[in-house]
């Protein structure tokens, strides 16, 4: 169980005493990462009946290129740095924020894969053709 509640201690160290208990609304989840794999989508029930969409896994991303404005579904290949945690790049675990390596060249991801249920990402360094 995340309780996402008050903390206990203070930014000094000292303690709050608690007012009340836990509630049930001041729970978390687990975090799903997002690996690269085929298409895997988990439908959520969150607060208020809405539902959020999670990627479990994915092989694609929709990579923008700044310069032309275009946007394509390309296939993704690696995963080259990740700023969350240096050893998600091992693991293949995408977040936003990720450096990954796809068929137009190293793109960094701006979506939230674990809340918006898609993989979106912008391009910074373009493949060089070889020919």
């Amino acid at each position: 169980m995340q309780w996402h509640g008050r903390s206990q201690r203070k930014e000094t160290g000292g303690r709050y005493r608690p007012f009340r208990k836990k509630r049930k609304y001041e729970l978390g989840r687990d975090p799903m990462l997002a690996t690269i794999g085929e298409d895997q989508l988990k439908k959520i029930r969150v607060r208020g009946g809405n539902y959020k969409i999670r990627v479990i896994s994915t092989k694609y991303a929709n990579v923008t290129n700044p310069k032309t404005g275009e946007t394509k579904k390309v296939e993704i290949k690696d995963v080259l740095e990740n700023a969350a945690n240096p050893h998600y790049v091992r693991r293949d675990i995408i977040t936003k924020g990720a450096i990954i390596l796809t068929e137009m060249g190293k793109a960094k991801v701006t979506s939230r894969p674990g809340q918006h249920g898609c993989l979106n990402a912008i391009l910074i360094e373009e493949a060089k053709d070889e020919g």
